[in-house]
């Protein structure tokens, strides 16, 4: 069982992984820098855990920590005061863990026993991202594709927005675009892309459920990008009230992925 140690001084460098998470330049999180993975509270931490990131320590206060049983790796034990100078703001969950990453598999290896995967062209908001992979896991998602433009998923408020479920569901990075969705086709997936355009069949009429389906979900603002739909082998909507143009990307990924169940 891991050591647990108490630890009184905020300045102490075993502390040094949770340092400064709300200064932006200094975030142990960010893509390009240390690229540590932060996960926050007793089931965001319980999910890193049991996942296959390696996880360095933990810091919390006594009870949070002792919510987690057994720990592969040091837990520092302080009091709520010391924790929030040494993360730079009060944390209600009372306890983190931070990990290395993990390797992502390549496109190719993620989609051959998948039936059904979301693969997301410039989603840049890391709260809809968390969303959109909390979303895949209880629909029954099998991994996610990355495409230019979206932001980082093991980003800390990804990670907490999912509930640890962006830990859970296997992504990739696309090698090529729109190169890799001609690959997936090639796999054995028909390619759906999401859209509110007019032109676009009725999702629910699309004939999708049961075959191996990737849907493609554009970003947040203007959608898919021409080029991406051109690549796709249909497009699709959601029917919606007049008067409403579009759903935020998590809650149309939502719709999509029940529609396929």
């Amino acid at each position: 069982m891991a050591q647990v140690i108490e630890i009184d001084d905020p300045a102490d460098p075993r502390l040094d992984d949770f340092r400064d998470l709300s200064t932006a330049d200094r975030r142990p999180d960010r893509p390009g820098g240390r690229g540590l993975v932060i996960a926050e509270g007793v089931v965001v931490v319980e999910r890193l855990l049991a996942s296959p990131y390696p996880v360095r320590s933990l810091l919390g206060v006594r009870r949070r920590v002792e919510a987690l049983g057994e720990l592969p790796a040091p837990a520092y034990v302080t009091s709520a005061e010391v924790m929030a100078e040494v993360v730079g703001f009060h944390l209600n969950r009372g306890v983190l863990a931070a990990a290395d990453r993990a390797p992502q598999p390549p496109v190719e290896r993620l989609a051959r026993h998948a039936r059904r995967l979301a693969v997301l062209e410039g989603v840049g908001d890391h709260e809809n991202l968390g969303a959109l992979f909390r979303n895949a896991a209880a629909l029954g998602v099998d991994g996610v594709i990355l495409g230019p433009g979206c932001s980082d998923p093991l980003y800390r408020r990804s990670v907490r927005v999912s509930m640890g479920h962006v830990l859970r569901v296997p992504f990739a990075t696309a090698p090529s675009w729109p190169g890799t969705l001609g690959m997936l086709r090639d796999e054995g997936f028909r390619v759906a892309a999401l859209t509110p355009r007019a032109g676009a069949a009725n999702l629910a009429d699309a004939g999708l459920r049961g075959e191996r389906v990737a849907v493609l979900l554009g970003s947040e603002g203007p959608g898919l990008t021409e080029e991406a739909i051109q690549a796709a082998d249909l497009a699709v909507r959601i029917p919606m009230s007049p008067g409403v143009d579009s759903l935020n990307v998590a809650t149309a990924a939502a719709v999509a992925f029940y529609a396929l169940l």
